[in-house]
Formats: structure tokens, C-alpha cells, sequence
């Protein structure tokens, strides 16, 4: 399942601001960034569904080991539109400080961090995803992060921005599966909520003992 990149005219009035200041980054600008590919996308979009359960307008921030295992993850709502990437930054890098220790004393990073945001929209790149590029990228460089893929969800289903590569299920209407070996059901997101996943836990404990 592909998609193209279309930027819908309504919203270049509302996110000017973010235009002007260069706070956003345009498909092609985020295809010649280099930004590595998931090895097993449907996996990495189905666990993180199954773990936080995102709703419209909730965007999930994890952070992936060499191996594309899961190290951490946070899911919080971003209740504003501006599209401005500055503020997206921003609220990436305190989920990623709250979850992860840095990596900045690396001189090469290891781990990658993949945003997930979930809109009630379709498929077509808007100024918003544009913003959270920009954001994404920022926040890993200040956390000592490679930056990782962008991926939304939709109606449609999720996609691979800048990759060509999506599917139907799950999107931003489905509901969430179980993880694998566990039982109950996943309990409903609340605004700035933030939920950890993979050896979070560990892994601050590794760097306490350093």
C-alpha cells in the first residue's frame, strides 16, 4: 500500500508561522536526510498501537535498539495545531528526558528514535507531519538519538512517510490488539499520559549503576 505526498492548501494560512521560521521539513528535505529504514514496519506500528492504544491528535515516541527492539516509549496528546516544530520539539524531548537516559557522551548514535502520531485525517502529507518532522529530528539531536522514521496513522491505516510503505490495519479507528503473552485489555489514553515499554526500567538502572 503506497501513498504520495500531497500538502493540502488549507492549511498553509494556519501554519504559516511555521513556514516562515523553516520550523518544518517538506517530503523531499525529509527523504534526503537519510533517514534509516525499519526493518519489520508492520511490527513496530502493531506493538506500539497494542501498547498505548493511540487516539486522534495522541502522538507515541519510542526509541529502538540496534536491533529494532523496543527500549522505551511514551504516548502523550498534543492538544495544540500550530504546526510550529519548535513546540513539537520541545514536547518530544521532555517525554524522551523522561523516559531515557541521554546519549549525547556517544560519538556515533545507537539507538533511533520512530515517532508514531496518530490524526483523524487522511493519508496526505500536511504542514502538521511536516512540523513533526522537524521536531523529531531536533529532539534526537539534543538527546543523542539517530532520528528514525515518521509514521501516521489514519483512517486509511498507517504509513511510512517518505518510505512508500503503509498498510489498512491498524489506523486511528481501530482498536487495540493484545500484546503477545499478555492478558486484559489495554486501558484508555488520558491527555499527558506516559507509558514505558520495552527495558525502560532497565536500562535506567544500567545507567545508575555506571
Amino acid at each position: 500500500m503506497t501513498f504520495g505526498f500531497t500538502s493540502p492548501t488549507s492549511l498553509t494560512t494556519a501554519t504559516g508561522g511555521a513556514s516562515r521560521h523553516g520550523r518544518l521539513l517538506e517530503p523531499d528535505e525529509w527523504t534526503a536526510a537519510g533517514i534509516p529504514l525499519l526493518r519489520s514496519p508492520r511490527e513496530v506500528v502493531s506493538g506500539l498501537h497494542s501498547r498505548h492504544g493511540p487516539a486522534p491528535s495522541t502522538a507515541v515516541i519510542a526509541v529502538l535498539d540496534p536491533e529494532e527492539r523496543l527500549v522505551a516509549s511514551a504516548s502523550f496528546v498534543q492538544r495544540s495545531a500550530s504546526a510550529d516544530g519548535w513546540e513539537y520539539r520541545n514536547a518530544l524531548l521532555s517525554r524522551l528526558r523522561r523516559i531515557l537516559p541521554h546519549d549525547l557522551r556517544r560519538r556515533t548514535p545507537v539507538r533511533t528514535a520512530v515517532l508514531l502520531y496518530c490524526r483523524d485525517s487522511d493519508e496526505r502529507w500536511t504542514e502538521e507531519d511536516g512540523a513533526w518532522m522537524w521536531g523529531l529530528r531536533d529532539a534526537c539531536t539534543l538527546h543523542g538519538l539517530r532520528c528514525g522514521a515518521y509514521i501516521t496513522l489514519t483512517r486509511g491505516g498507517w504509513q511510512v512517510l517518505g518510505e512508500g510503505r503503509g498498510g489498512r490495519h491498524p489506523g486511528s479507528d481501530s482498536r487495540p490488539e493484545r500484546l503477545g503473552g499478555t492478558t486484559g485489555e489495554v486501558t484508555p489514553l488520558t491527555p499527558l499520559t506516559l507509558r514505558t515499554g520495552g527495558g525502560a526500567a532497565e536500562a535506567l538502572r544500567r545507567t545508575a549503576a555506571r
